[in-house]
């Protein structure tokens, strides 16, 4: 309700512990007051509202004053989603392994490329996304060179053109950023676990800013979208078998000239992890001092840490590979791993020629450095193409490196050896073990099959 009727009183002032100086008036009768630290302060208050009564401004007869005295509330403006995106990095950086570095960093890019309004000279894609990699989102050392010109001006138009975070809550938003992460760069599909891999990140993000006040709920929720699905058991057309495998080995130690020993060089390495089962960024990291290797019967490798190669702009640390503990264990836990007289004897003629580097490691490249993935996918390339038919070559069989641990896996289950002890010498747990070589254990199913038969034929039966 409002009220013409307005007297304001004289100022006076208030003689406490702390001088302060009291204006006081009266709307409709009923009292009201304000007290002011300086007479100025109170001064320049009651001339306001003396001004507004003889303007014949109408008073709030609850609050006591003119609409043009009343103090509104803005709302402080949304954090924009590129200054959101960079806490949040900045927040996951310090405990985050240098693949998840990685992942979380292309995430939030691709994420930002849908989530900047339409200015004007806007950089091209490609200098975008080449400024956001390299530069926007990487937590760098204080020392670190400054950006090029092109790339400050991309973040610079970046941040001008960024949508603030709660855009995200408009669904069609939200579906643009979700379709994005679902193609490769060139348009066609990404492979369901790379899209899988950036959604996890973009809904711990949200999730995050849910923490913060900034949103109420996960925006992506109500989407009506689907990840694709990812296929978690390995493809039997993947795994060599025993004779495959031996022919593989053997062409690995083809590559390259006798002298240079590129390809001599890593058959243990490969031999490692196809006998031995250990995933390659384990075999990087092996030291001579965890292998038992006797003259004769089975040895054993005490795993300790893995080497993956993963880039210097993630390990923090200069270095390309990174010093983590084993996949799915406690930093300091170890995995012991018995391995057969074969692998035994090929550790020990590695050792003998090629020996150790300077930290003992038992694979290195040609200038002692660490085993890098480039390489010793190039070197598996060659022998690909010398050990199977062209046929083979251009489909799945050992594509890659890792196949050869499917294959290790793979052949103990079939050959009857116990689940647990699989499951233990290789890392994994049984469950997943059990899921992931599903359609690789159809030996499995010939070897039960004779148990029971020869059960049903017995005496009891």
């Amino acid at each position: 309700m409002k009220s013409h009727d307005v007297r304001v009183w004289e100022l006076r002032k208030r003689p406490t512990k702390k001088v302060s100086y009291e204006v006081r008036w009266r709307v409709a009768g009923n009292p009201f007051s304000e007290t002011f630290r300086t007479k100025a302060l109170a001064d320049g208050r009651r001339a306001k509202l003396l001004t507004a009564a003889k303007s014949g401004e109408p008073f709030d007869i609850e609050s006591g004053v003119p609409d043009s005295l009343v103090e509104r509330v803005v709302a402080p403006p949304s954090v924009s989603w590129y200054e959101f995106a960079s806490a949040y990095l900045a927040m996951k950086w310090p405990d985050a392994a240098p693949n998840s570095r990685d992942s979380t960093n292309e995430a939030l890019t691709e994420a930002t490329m849908v989530l900047c309004e339409e200015r004007p000279d806007r950089p091209e894609d490609a200098v975008l996304r080449s400024a956001l990699r390299g530069w926007a989102f990487v937590v760098r050392d204080r020392d670190a060179p400054l950006p090029l010109t092109e790339v400050a001006n991309a973040l610079h138009w970046v941040e001008k053109a960024s949508m603030p975070l709660v855009a995200l809550k408009d669904p069609a938003t939200a579906r643009r950023v979700l379709d994005r992460i679902r193609r490769k760069l060139d348009g066609t599909p990404a492979s369901a676990e790379t899209t899988r891999r950036k959604k996890r990140v973009l809904t711990n993000a949200v999730k995050y800013a849910a923490e913060l006040g900034e949103l109420e709920e996960d925006p992506f929720a109500a989407v009506q979208w689907t990840a694709p699905k990812v296929t978690e058991t390995v493809d039997p057309v993947v795994v060599v078998n025993p004779r495959q495998a031996r022919e593989l080995l053997a062409a690995v130690s083809y590559v390259g000239g006798y002298r240079r020993a590129r390809g001599r060089r890593q058959v243990a390495f490969f031999a490692t992890i196809y006998y031995g089962g250990l995933r390659p960024a384990e075999a990087v990291g092996l030291r001579r001092a965890d292998c038992t290797l006797p003259d004769e019967g089975w040895g054993l490798l005490v795993l300790r840490k893995t080497r993956p190669t993963v880039g210097t702009r993630w390990t923090g640390t200069g270095e390309v590979h990174d010093r983590r503990g084993l996949k799915n264990r406690a930093v300091e836990e170890t995995r012991r791993v018995p391995i057969p007289p074969k692998l035994v004897q090929i550790l020990r003629a590695h050792l003998a020629e090629f020996g150790t580097a300077k930290d003992g490691r038992v694979f290195r490249n040609e200038r002692g450095g660490v085993l890098g993935s480039t390489a010793y996918w190039r070197v598996w390339d060659e022998a690909r193409n010398l050990a199977l038919t062209p046929g083979q070559v251009e489909s799945p069989m050992a594509k890659r490196p890792y196949d050869l641990r499917h294959a290790a896996l793979s052949t103990w289950l079939n050959a009857g050896v116990d689940p647990t002890e699989v499951a233990e010498r290789a890392g994994n747990s049984v469950e997943v073990l059990l899921s992931r070589y599903a359609k690789c254990l159809d030996g499995r199913q010939h070897v039960a099959n004779r148990r029971i038969q020869s059960l049903l034929d017995g005496d009891g039966a």
